[in-house]
């Protein structure tokens, strides 16, 4: 099982037509966030879709964010 929780809202292709794909999950156990290209090293976006990948990267944060704070003094 992986720790890696994908975006599920993002759903960003190649403007090319070669199937590469895009993917931002965030590790539930430390709160890192991992960007990936998959099937390539590279990826051409089109505006829509990288201002679809931004939102997912403040998802990412915000959950990263929750995972990593400090538990409340009581």
């Amino acid at each position: 099982m992986s720790a890696y929780s994908s975006d599920q809202d993002l759903n960003v292709h190649d403007i090319t037509g070669n199937g590469t794909e895009l993917d931002v999950a965030t590790n539930l156990l430390n709160g890192d966030i991992r960007l990936s290209i998959l099937w390539t090293q590279e990826i051409l976006l089109s505006a829509d879709a990288a201002d679809q990948v931004a939102d997912a990267l403040r998802r990412a944060a915000t959950q990263s964010r929750s995972i990593t704070a400090a538990p409340s003094a009581d």
